[in-house]
This record gives structure tokens, C-alpha cells and sequence, in this order.
């Protein structure tokens, strides 16, 4: 950017980087029914992420954030043919603190405040017991150490055994939550967050159905 920006020019290069994480501040939002649970994805502790500063870092936090579109991380809610936002006027705290041309006021709210999935889930709400299983079944510091292990030696038979493990073992409950237990599908990404096997892809693992079962494709 140039020295001279001081105003939003709608380049949409923002949005296309990322939806906002939610604030506290933000859950008038979903009380009024602006953003909804099926807008939303939730990033793990210790989930590979990218920061606002463009960096792809484990993240410290559990984060709510904005889903993206179509498999993507553009901002489910950004028009690209018109530049736009289609909930501009009800924008979450992260965007309305975001200039690109001086980012200082939104890297000061980064991390600070911060909804997780309890904030937003009913005491009494069966989902609680679904991201209770998730962590007995697939521990977010078990999935973190065992992704940085097999990044740091791609050939090491025993981190490989533990992610297939776990990848099997989340795909299996997010299959008994959705055709068992009747959660909607649409939320599935708010109560678990993306798939184990689509974090992986971004770092060349793929999967594959063969003869009715998974097989997984390391590089």
C-alpha cells in the first residue's frame, strides 16, 4: 500500500485472506441472528492457521471465526462481483477494526477476548458433550504435536500412525453426529471445526476411498 492510503479502496483483498475471528463484543451478532452458527468455523488450539499478518502459525487459542466459501478461506460473506460485504452494517469487531493501510488497531485486539465454542453453546446443549468427545477422541495438543512431528520428519513411521488414527477417529465422530444424533450438517465445521484430513491437505496429505475403505496419500 501506498504511504499516501488512508481510506478503504473495497479491493476485497481483506476478505479474500480470511474471515474475522469473533469477540466478545461480537455475540450480539448471532443473538440477532446476523451471523449464525452455520457461518462459523472453529480453529482449534494448536491448529495450523494463518495470523492476520498473513502468517501460518499454530494457533495459541481456540478461535470462532467466519467460514470461508466454496472449500476456500474468502469471506463467506464477501460479494467478489461487487467488491462488497453482505453484512457490512453488522460486521464483526475484527473488521471494523481492520485497515490495511495501519493495522495497529486490529493486531491489538488479536487474541484478546475472544469467543470459543462454550460461550456460544448452552449449558445444558448435547453439542457440549460432542466437543467433550472430540477432545477425549482427538486431544487438540495430541493432534498439534503429532502434525509438527511428521512436518519436522515426513518419513516417520510413528507420527504417520497417529494422525491416520486420528483422522479415522474424527471422520467417525463427525459421521455418528451427523447421521446418529441428527446434528445438522451445516454446523458441523462450528461444533468441530475442518476436517483433520482437510488441515493435512494444505501440507500435500490426501485420502482417497478404496474397496470401502480410506487410504491415505502421504507425500
Amino acid at each position: 500500500m501506498s504511504e499516501e492510503q488512508s481510506t478503504c479502496r473495497q479491493c476485497g483483498t481483506c476478505c479474500q485472506n480470511g474471515g474475522p475471528a469473533l469477540h466478545h463484543p461480537d455475540t450480539d451478532l448471532l443473538r440477532q441472528g446476523k451471523v449464525g452458527f452455520r457461518h462459523l468455523v472453529t480453529i482449534r488450539e494448536g491448529e495450523m492457521a494463518y495470523s492476520p499478518s498473513g502468517v501460518l502459525e499454530a494457533a495459541e487459542h481456540e478461535l470462532v471465526k467466519i467460514t470461508g466459501r466454496g472449500g476456500g478461506w474468502t469471506c463467506l460473506f464477501f460479494d467478489k462481483d461487487n467488491s462488497s460485504c453482505g453484512i457490512y452494517a453488522h460486521r464483526p469487531l475484527e473488521c471494523r477494526l481492520l485497515k490495511c493501510w495501519d493495522p495497529d488497531d486490529l493486531l491489538g485486539v488479536v487474541g484478546q477476548d475472544i469467543i470459543s465454542r462454550r460461550d456460544l453453546v448452552n449449558a445444558g446443549d448435547p453439542v457440549n458433550d460432542l466437543i467433550a468427545h472430540q477432545q477425549r477422541e482427538c486431544p487438540a495438543e495430541v493432534v498439534a504435536s503429532a502434525v509438527a512431528g511428521w512436518r519436522q520428519q515426513p518419513e516417520n513411521e510413528k507420527c504417520r500412525a497417529i494422525l491416520d488414527d486420528l483422522i479415522r477417529r474424527d471422520l467417525a465422530l463427525r459421521n455418528y453426529a451427523i447421521v446418529d444424533l441428527g446434528l445438522p450438517a451445516e454446523v458441523e465445521f462450528f461444533v468441530f471445526g475442518r476436517p483433520l484430513f482437510k488441515q493435512l491437505a494444505g501440507f500435500g496429505v490426501g485420502l482417497r476411498e478404496v474397496g470401502g475403505h480410506l487410504e491415505f496419500l502421504w507425500p
